[in-house]
């Protein structure tokens, strides 16, 4: 069986590439880059646009094939508002429906296809369970829902589509928002907090985002959503606290009013300067926690990385990209109790 990876140069392509080719699998990834990974030595690479059906059709795709779509527009680099739709929706959205299009005319039938928790919008029940109302607050929320409504549509023409919803994926090479949380840390100026901080915030690893969609194969492609996240996520404030005494810094955490941090960023977004992207703050004190039980129990998958442990790994690898030097990525991330 060959594994086609469509993104698979991606962030968490790399990894899934890597696992998939070290159990001796046939791994080709399709993407529009190449990465200088020591992998591609025993893993193919074809360049393929997901967003033109003819670079999908050129792959001579075959019904044997196991499909993996882990390519994505994400919420970084920020986007004003008139962009979003089509910053998001050519490779989200069609880039999906022509992978599955692809793959029915090859008669490949099974897919592990990664959305997103911001599908679920604002907290409606705690912890979230897959069951969760859907109400996107923002245009990339929307995009990833719509290629699930897409997903159904052809799991009831015959397809295995396993779908999961990660909460934000951290891990080395990707760094985005967190960039900015370091840069004040680095210089001990406060932290600000969207409310009081005494909200659990949750990663996810993204060795166990790759391992998820393994174990999904080895399953053979449930026709489910699972949810990605971390276990006992702790409160926001310890969080960053944490960090804080790691770097030695002098930063202090500021907690803020929600509300009008929130207003006030909406007000920014509506002149087009964003700080931050809607779909961030607009659930940032909130008790945003996905429950993970589901792919405990159907695929065997448990999230092997602890939040705290994951920042830190993250904020080394910050530090040591600034003084050029260079090492074993994440070297403090142990696996979860």
């Amino acid at each position: 069986m060959r594994h086609i990876l469509f993104g698979g140069d991606g962030f968490v392509g790399r990894h899934l590439a890597r696992k998939l080719h070290s159990d001796g699998e046939e791994v080709v990834v399709a993407d529009i880059a190449k990465g200088d990974f020591a992998h591609y030595s025993g893993v193919r690479h074809v360049h393929c646009d997901v967003t033109d059906p003819a670079a999908i059709e050129r792959l001579g795709l075959k019904s044997n094939d196991m499909v993996y779509n882990l390519s994505a527009k994400m919420l970084s680099p920020l986007q004003v508002r008139a962009k979003r739709h089509e910053f998001f929706y050519p490779v989200n959205y069609d880039g999906t429906k022509n992978i599955i299009e692809g793959m029915d005319k090859a008669g490949a039938s099974k897919l592990v296809h990664f959305t997103t928790d911001m599908i679920y919008g604002h907290t409606v029940t705690y912890p979230m369970t897959e069951e969760h109302p859907v109400a996107p607050l923002g245009e990339y929320g929307q995009s990833k829902l719509d290629t699930e409504y897409l997903a159904h549509d052809w799991r009831e023409r015959g397809m295995d589509i396993s779908l999961f919803r990660p909460r934000l994926i951290i891990g080395p090479g990707r760094l985005g928002i967190l960039e900015k949380l370091f840069k004040l840390i680095d210089r001990n100026l406060p932290v600000p907090m969207i409310g009081s901080g005494r909200n659990p915030y949750q990663f996810i690893s993204v060795f166990d985002c790759a391992e998820a969609a393994r174990l999904a194969w080895k399953a053979g492609v449930p026709n489910e959503a699972y949810n990605l996240g971390s276990l006992n996520p702790p409160p926001v404030r310890k969080l960053l606290g944490d960090l804080i005494r790691h770097a030695g810094s002098k930063s202090i955490l500021l907690p803020t009013p929600g509300w009008a941090v929130k207003r006030t960023l909406d007000t920014l977004d509506w002149m087009n300067r964003p700080l931050m992207d809607p779909e961030q703050y607009l659930i940032a004190d909130e008790n945003c926690v996905l429950d993970v039980t589901k792919g405990r129990e159907q695929l065997g998958w448990v999230p092997q990385y602890r939040d705290e442990d994951m920042l830190i790994a993250a904020y080394n690898e910050y530090r040591a990209k600034l003084s050029g030097k260079s090492g074993e990525p994440f070297p403090l991330m142990q696996p979860a109790e």
